[in-house]
């Protein structure tokens, strides 16, 4: 006898309360500069603009609850930009928050940007362990993923000894993307560098268009949504792909509510160690910390590093 997965009806319960702030948005557009999620895709939809519209459409019965509109609410980073961004102070990140709470455990439910579990879990429990945002529990033989905590910053994605975890979608964060650019840019004539950029301290501007001579040709800025996602091997790419240099950017102490700049550092300092052994300049790669925004200092340390760089010259084979 074949039984039937029960779900509750979809009621804007959580969402009512934030009515006022829907109202207070303008629509201006300044949220979606800096989205790591629409910057990625280019999709309207995507932008927080966008999740706002859905959800006014839902509080005034203008929307049908869809799965489409709960997996557009639940595809965020948590980077707060968009927050920072809002020229009308709407809370844009706790209201996302309820829209997910109230599609939880609906048939429209849609998991997003959080992460899921795979068929090849050993239930060894590291990511349970390692989710700051207490989102991932152990039930019934099985990790579950709390699609309302989970904040997609990826720390368990990276303390899975079998690659269980997973995300339907990374935006290009995910290592193999990353490689994939890594790659790509190396085999470019004047490509030298690789510079890592973290979404929760700095995310360059998003712009409409761009001249083709204000394109570095010296290095290109990958972004990775936290500094402690950034794994041995992935550091160690650009040198096996002819690079010269590996710049690392990631929070200042303190900032990081995933502690991922310590990790960066314990991963770029073993790095250092290990090109040291076989005879490489250990500051081929270098760490910065870069406060929330700070755009200036950014660039100066990409300019700084440049200099160390092209001093060294290529790497002798």
């Amino acid at each position: 006898m074949e039984t039937k997965t029960k779900f509750r009806e979809f009621k804007p319960t959580h969402l009512e309360k934030w009515k006022n702030n829907l109202d207070s948005c303008i629509r201006c557009g300044y949220c979606y500069e800096h989205c790591p999620v629409f910057k990625y895709d280019r999709w309207e939809s995507d932008a927080p603009r966008a999740k706002m519209i859905m959800i006014f459409g839902l509080l005034s019965g203008q929307l049908e609850p869809s799965t489409y509109i709960a997996d557009k609410i639940a595809s965020c980073f948590h980077c707060g930009r968009c927050v920072a961004a809002c020229s009308s102070g709407v809370p844009l990140l706790d209201i996302f928050t309820d829209a997910k709470r109230d599609f939880a455990g609906t048939e429209w439910e849609s998991p997003g940007t959080t992460t899921l579990t795979g068929p090849e879990c050993a239930a060894c429990l590291a990511c349970v362990r390692a989710c700051p945002h207490e989102a991932r529990s152990f039930v019934d033989g099985k990790i579950i993923t709390d699609i309302v905590k989970c904040q997609s910053c990826g720390a368990c994605l990276d303390v899975c000894p079998n690659k269980a975890v997973f995300t339907h979608l990374s935006c290009g964060t995910d290592q193999q993307a990353l490689n994939r650019e890594i790659g790509q840019f190396l085999e470019k004539e004047k490509a030298k560098a690789i510079v890592f950029g973290c979404n929760w301290s700095y995310y360059p501007d998003l712009q409409s268009s761009t001249m083709e001579s204000n394109v570095p040709e010296e290095y290109k800025i990958l972004i990775n949504m936290c500094g402690g996602r950034l794994e041995k091997p992935l550091l160690l790419e650009p040198f096996l792909k002819n690079g010269w240099g590996v710049l690392v950017a990631c929070c200042p102490d303190g900032d990081c509510e995933h502690d991922g700049n310590v990790k960066a550092k314990t991963h770029v300092a073993a790095i250092k160690d290990f090109l040291a052994q076989i005879n490489i300049a250990p500051e081929r790669i270098e760490l910065v910390q870069i406060a929330h925004g700070d755009k200036a200092r950014f660039q100066s340390a990409i300019d700084e590093f440049m200099e160390k760089i092209n001093a060294l010259g290529p790497i002798k084979k």
